[in-house]
């Protein structure tokens, strides 16, 4: 499908590609990994044509349609279907036609060919990618200009892949998405049919899509068989076996050597020497396939522990104004909780973190906080609160403007900002190296309470493996908001899910929800298809003639939903009096049997409470159905 023949390539002084090649085969699904920085995007830009190359030649298929994301994100004001729809050219163009055309063949030819190309489905199509990468049915019809550049990106990403291409370029596709979006992104890429060529620093999205791995290194492109596990152990043994051959070699040069020293000056041995000469001049050196040192990350534990919980919510809520995003939160921290914080965006995972962090007031309930508790906060878009002028050093000395030089710099230098990297500009510093300088800030104080989000946004899968590690030696709690998989099974014990205006504790682990949000994707569509399929029912019948409208008994309906309200209250009010006993401070100590029967009911409770929410949830929209 793509041949990449001797490429060579520089962007200013730097050597990007040096006569590289490969040979990718049709249909396949690659994963194109390597250090931020070595030119995974600029190759993109070649086979594109955006760019040209130096020298050597990109090709593919001539009839093969090429598809990327654009790097700004769209914009106007048609709505996002249309904006999707679009994106299939032969169809809005046949389409487009259709409307003009006087010629009987022609016409019929124009029909013929969008029942070949299914054209009929093509919105139901552009539904299903957009209500998989976070839109509803209401946001699908509203304006582009409306959302916000990360939303209006998705958008891009589904009109790209709405088009399925022969050839599908995708450049950290998961950037700008959530986990749900990502779990979504990563089943429909595993399904497609076509080549996919997609950057990512995700390792399970790299897992799950790829059959091949594309590996950009000191200017060379090497092609490997498998997804990024396999690639990583087939690196690893030839890593082993180069360093065998080269050590091999290394013996053979000094035995050349000796003998050459030995005999130069030998009359009799001085052919043999000359001959040695020459075999040593022919012994090409091997290249070691060492990979680059990865700065580690490194987060200051609390010097002393609070006494559990640190943070206890009682019937909170949470929200802007007079509106409330998060209610009837009842939820406790302790001071080791490793916490990954579940939900699509505009759920309320942002507004619980500032919570939780105090940023934000309890506009209903009570929060406690330990009074001493010292909380770090990392967030992307805190880039924009960084002095662009400044450099890591001018940061990490108004932290502490009481210390001397030497101690300042050592500390910027734990942060990953050594020599010259510390007095440089953070306009020029690297997405990655921002995020580093982020982090380094928000954990300045050691602080009891962590919390992240989204930390692993322009983060290589070398760093990323180093920020888990980082996670993981720290002594303190930790909330982690991202929509990388691996990071949160790494690091996580507990999983949150944010859904419905509450925070809830998830009784599952990872593939349990990625079960969850797909299935949940399927019924939405399955309830689309019912609901085109009840629309061209009722177009069918005759002008004039409604459907009679069938009238349902609501009443059985909503007696049970009082009933299911009064269990989920005595359950919530069971659960709140368990929590007031066991977050006494020596209970565990006074009465270990008592609490861990307690301990053990209220994990109970909790189940059946989930239970009882999600029936709740059920029946009221059955009561929605039936009225409507």
């Amino acid at each position: 499908m793509l041949h990449i023949n001797d490429l060579t390539y520089r962007l200013g002084p730097r050597l990007l590609f040096d006569h590289a090649s490969a040979a990718l085969p049709g249909s396949a699904h690659v994963g194109f990994v390597g250090r931020n920085g070595t030119g995974k995007t600029t190759l993109f830009r070649m086979i594109s044509g955006e760019l040209a190359p130096e020298s050597g030649d990109l090709g593919f298929p001539k009839q093969a349609k090429l598809g990327r994301v654009e790097q700004e994100a769209p914009g106007g004001p048609g709505t996002l279907v249309d904006f999707v729809l679009e994106a299939d050219k032969e169809r809005a163009a046949l389409l487009a036609e259709a409307e003009i055309a006087t010629n009987p063949n022609r016409i019929a030819e124009i029909q013929i060919r969008l029942v070949d190309i299914d054209a009929h489905a093509a919105p139901s199509r552009a539904a299903s990618i957009l209500a998989g990468l976070g839109f509803d049915h209401d946001a699908q019809h509203r304006s582009l200009s409306e959302f916000s550049g990360g939303w209006r990106m998705r958008v891009a990403l589904a009109a790209v892949l709405f088009a399925a291409p022969d050839l599908l370029l995708l450049d950290e596709p998961t950037n700008y998405l959530d986990l749900e979006g990502t779990l979504w992104l990563i089943d429909y890429l595993k399904k497609y049919p076509a080549t996919i060529v997609v950057i990512s620093h995700d390792r399970d999205l790299l897992d799950a899509v790829s059959d091949h791995i594309l590996h950009l290194d000191q200017g060379k492109l090497t092609l490997w068989k498998g997804n990024y596990t396999s690639f990583e152990k087939q690196r690893r043994e030839q890593q082993a076996i180069t360093l065998k051959h080269m050590k091999k070699q290394e013996e053979q040069r000094k035995h050349l050597q000796a003998f050459v020293d030995r005999f130069r000056a030998s009359a009799t041995k001085a052919a043999q020497a000359q001959s040695r000469i020459k075999m040593l001049a022919r012994l090409e050196p091997i290249t070691a396939m060492v990979d680059g040192n990865v700065l580690p990350f490194n987060f200051p534990s609390p010097q002393k522990q609070m006494s559990p919980p640190i943070i206890a919510m009682d019937r909170a809520s949470v929200g802007y104004g007079d509106t409330p995003v998060l209610t009837r939160l009842d939820l406790s921290i302790a001071n080791d909780d490793r916490i990954g914080l579940l939900g699509s965006n505009g759920n309320g995972k942002s507004t619980f973190a500032k919570l939780v962090a105090g940023r934000l007031e309890a506009m209903a309930g009570e929060v406690k906080r330990s009074s001493k508790l010292e909380v770090g906060f990392f967030a992307q878009h805190q880039v924009d609160d960084l002095d662009a002028k400044g450099t890591p050093y001018s940061h990490v000395a108004a932290l502490m403007p009481e210390q001397t030089e030497a101690k300042k710099r050592a500390r910027a230098a734990q942060m990953g900002f050594t020599a010259q990297k510390a007095d440089t500009p953070v306009e020029q510093l690297s997405g990655g190296e921002k995020a580093r300088l982020l982090m380094g800030i928000a954990t300045f104080h050691a602080p009891h309470l962590l919390i992240m989000d989204e930390p692993t946004n322009h983060l290589d899968i070398d760093s990323r493996a180093a920020l888990i590690e980082a996670i993981n030696e720290y002594q303190g709690a930790i909330i982690l908001v991202s929509h990388d998989r691996h990071l949160l099974e790494a690091t996580a014990d507990r999983l949150w899910v944010v859904d419905g205006g509450r925070v809830q504790p998830f009784d599952g682990d990872m593939d349990d929800y990625t079960q969850l949000v797909l299935s949940k994707a399927g019924v939405s569509d399955r309830q689309k298809k019912s609901k085109a399929a009840a629309t061209q029912d009722v177009e069918l019948l005759d002008a004039g003639k409604a459907a009679p409208k069938k009238r349902i008994d609501i009443g059985p309906l909503r007696k049970k939903v009082w009933a299911i309200e009064d269990k989920i209250a005595k359950y919530e009010d069971f659960v709140k009096k368990i929590d007031a006993f066991l977050g006494q401070s020596d209970v565990y100590t006074k009465e270990p049997v008592k609490a861990g029967q307690l301990a053990k009911q209220r994990n109970d409770l909790s189940r059946l409470l989930n239970q009882a929410e999600a029936e709740w949830l059920e029946l009221n929209s059955q009561m929605e159905e039936a009225i409507s």
